[in-house]
Order: C-alpha cells, then sequence, then structure tokens
C-alpha cells in the first residue's frame, strides 16, 4: 500500500471508528499526562493499526468477531508476526473487553508501556 494512499485510508478510518475504538480512545488520550502519546489508524508497512505509541513500538488492536474465525486468527497472527519483525509489540483486545472493563485493558496497557 502506498503511503498516500494509505494515509488516505486511515483518515477513513478514524471518522468511522467503531465504539470500541472511541471508547479506548478516549482512555490512551489520558496516558499523555505520563508521557505515552498515542495515535489512531497509524500507516505502518503494509497494515493500518488501531492505535500505536510509536516511541514505545507498542500497536493495540481491537477485535470485533471475525477476528475469532480461522482465516482471521492467522492472517492476525501473520499480521502480528510482520509488526513485530519491524519492532513492535501487539496487544490485541476484544471490542467486548473494552466496553466492558477499559480500566482493566488500560491497565494492560499501561503494564506494557
Amino acid at each position: 500500500m502506498g503511503r498516500p494512499m494509505a494515509n488516505e485510508r486511515a483518515r477513513e478510518l478514524r471518522k468511522a471508528q467503531t465504539e470500541a475504538e472511541r471508547t479506548l480512545w478516549r482512555y490512551l488520550r489520558l496516558l499523555r499526562v505520563e508521557g505515552h502519546h498515542f495515535r489512531r489508524q497509524v500507516p505502518i508497512g503494509d497494515f493500518i493499526v488501531d492505535f500505536a505509541c510509536i516511541s514505545a513500538r507498542l500497536v493495540i488492536e481491537i477485535d470485533g468477531g471475525q477476528h475469532n474465525d480461522t482465516p482471521g486468527r492467522v492472517a492476525d497472527t501473520s499480521r502480528d508476526a510482520r509488526l513485530g519483525r519491524r519492532g513492535y509489540r501487539v496487544l490485541r483486545f476484544w471490542n467486548n473487553d473494552v466496553m466492558v472493563n477499559p480500566e482493566g485493558v488500560i491497565e494492560v496497557i499501561r503494564r506494557a508501556l
């Protein structure tokens, strides 16, 4: 994916965030006071990740049900490995986890940072 096209697609995705992404974004923005700056819908290589803290090399992905079937799990494993080769750690959370327990999700992210 060329960079200009990736940036345009990332802008589209930011405008069409899911409820879980909007919820987590509110919490991630609070981490700025702790010195952690997250960006949303970030192009990294061939991918656009949900959230990334570039300085910590940490990617956060929020997954819906499509990630729970075999093709979704295989694609996620490959994607995570490719991001890992670029030096990023990937944390994945289910939409439901973000909606039901956002404080717990943020605590896991804090520990990873």
